[in-house]
């Protein structure tokens, strides 16, 4: 991956963002196993996801742009301001959701944030999507549909919520971060993720992440960057690159992916619905990649 790549979105073609997106999913679906794994409260979880999250983009953005780096940060405007805030947000409420309900629940209600962020593309800038992207967005809404209902009577609605919450703070910022296009948001990025570290730091006790089993540390240590830091640098630059609503579209490759490694990992099988749902998700995903793969963005 080039500085190229990464800092001048004019300079690529639409694919490079597909790419970036792709990995960003894989990047991310990985949440689920390190939320099993690690035994530490959310909030201590939270604090050292989004520390080790900050250190590694900010050492990009460090590597990036060198004694320019303050300015870069500076050059995000109120905008860049808005979507670290909305990252911050939905990042606490998407671990409090992982705890609350199934991986698979929280991953497939996600798979709604082509449709909200179309929506809300389109209240603010009057962009339109093109007919491919919502009609795959509708086909996702349907698997989302299959999966969620099973669930209302499961005792999940209040980690369902939460997801909810968190889809639509994902959509305000990928809206965001692809308005203001021309500017490297990826400052925003390490900010949002030092806010979160900040703002649950009066409920997390650090401390726990030494005194539990010998890996814990290690273990938060990947989770904030491989899972956390990694996955936020992909999207934000991807985002660029593409539309605000293909962009989440394409991230719903996580839906079927992180089931499937919490599967692996822990046994944990999803349910027949989840497993359906999740399966109309990627058709839909793949299905809109194959159908724009040559069109310009």
């Amino acid at each position: 991956m080039t500085t190229l790549a990464l800092g001048h979105p004019a300079d690529d073609r639409p694919w490079r963002g597909i790419v970036l997106v792709v990995l960003s999913a894989v990047a991310f679906s990985t949440a689920g196993f390190f939320t099993r794994l690690i035994e530490v409260d959310v909030w201590t979880m939270l604090f050292w996801r989004g520390q080790f999250g900050a250190a590694f983009i900010a050492a990009w953005v460090v590597w990036q742009y060198g004694a320019d780096s303050l300015a870069a940060l500076q050059r995000i405007g109120w905008l860049g301001l808005a979507a670290a805030g909305c990252s911050t947000a939905a990042t606490i409420c998407f671990i409090h959701a992982l705890r609350e309900t199934a991986v698979a629940d929280v991953l497939v209600i996600n798979a709604t944030a082509p449709f909200i962020t179309a929506g809300l593309a389109w209240a603010w800038t009057g962009a339109r999507e093109r007919w491919s992207t919502l009609v795959a967005s509708g086909v996702a809404l349907v698997g989302v549909a299959v999966t969620v209902i099973p669930a209302i009577g499961a005792g999940r609605l209040w980690g369902n919520f939460l997801a909810l919450i968190m889809t639509v703070l994902i959509s305000a910022m990928m809206v965001l971060i692809r308005r203001q296009r021309a500017v490297n948001m990826l400052p925003a990025s390490a900010l949002s993720a030092l806010l979160c570290a900040v703002v649950v730091w009066p409920w997390a006790d650090p401390a726990a992440a030494f005194t539990a089993t010998g890996w814990t540390f290690v273990n938060l240590a990947f989770f904030g960057t491989c899972q956390f830091g990694l996955g936020l640098l992909l999207l934000t630059v991807g985002t660029r690159l593409i539309s605000a609503t293909r962009s989440p579209l394409i991230g719903a490759l996580e839906t079927p992916l992180a089931p499937a490694l919490v599967w692996l990992a822990f046994g944990e099988v999803p349910a027949p619905a989840t497993a359906i749902g999740g399966a109309i998700v990627l058709a839909a995903v793949v299905g809109d990649v194959l159908i724009i793969r040559e069109a310009k963005v």
